[in-house]
C-alpha cells in the first residue's frame, strides 16, 4: 500500500468508519436462525455504503455461516449431516456433556464476512447469514462490525 503521493499534486485522505452492533437471540432448539435482517439493519444504521460486515458469534457451542435460504430442507439436511459427522460418543470427557456442540461450532466457525456495496450486502440470490445453535435452549448474542472507508 502506497502512503506517499506520486507527485506533489496528489493527496491522500484515509478515512475509515467502524461501528459495532450487538444483537440478542433466543434459541429454543438446535437450528440455523436467519439473522440476515439484523445484519442488513446494522449496515443501514451504519450509513456505510462500501465496506464489509463481519458477523461474529462469541459462543463456543454456536456458530455463524452463510447458506441457502430458499429451501428449508437445506437447513434440515445440514443439521442431519452435522449430527452424523459429529455423533455423541462415550469417549468424550467434557463434563457438561455437550462435546458434539463444541465440535459442530468449530466446524462451522465463529464468523463470516460479507462485502457491502452501495449500502447493501452482496449476498447471492439464495444466500442468508445464519446463527447456528448447537446447544439449546440458550439466550445468545452476536455482533456485527461494519467497516467502511
Amino acid at each position: 500500500m502506497r502512503t506517499t503521493p506520486i507527485d506533489e499534486n496528489e493527496q491522500f485522505v484515509s478515512m475509515q468508519a467502524m461501528l459495532l452492533f450487538e444483537f440478542s437471540l433466543s434459541a429454543q432448539r438446535q437450528d440455523f436462525y436467519d439473522v440476515t435482517p439484523q445484519v442488513r439493519q446494522a449496515v443501514v444504521n451504519s450509513g456505510i455504503a462500501s465496506g464489509i460486515a463481519v458477523v461474529y458469534c462469541p459462543h463456543t457451542t454456536a456458530g455463524i455461516t452463510i447458506n441457502e435460504n430458499a429451501d428449508p430442507d437445506v437447513i434440515h439436511d445440514l443439521l442431519i449431516g452435522l449430527s452424523k459427522a459429529f455423533p455423541d460418543r462415550s469417549e468424550f470427557r467434557h463434563a457438561e456433556g455437550n462435546s458434539t456442540a463444541h465440535l459442530k461450532a468449530s466446524a462451522v466457525g465463529a464468523s463470516v464476512t460479507v462485502i457491502i456495496e452501495n449500502g447493501k450486502l452482496l449476498l447471492g440470490t439464495w444466500q442468508s447469514v445464519f446463527f447456528c445453535e448447537f446447544d439449546p435452549p440458550r439466550t445468545r448474542k452476536f455482533y456485527v462490525k461494519v467497516i467502511g472507508g
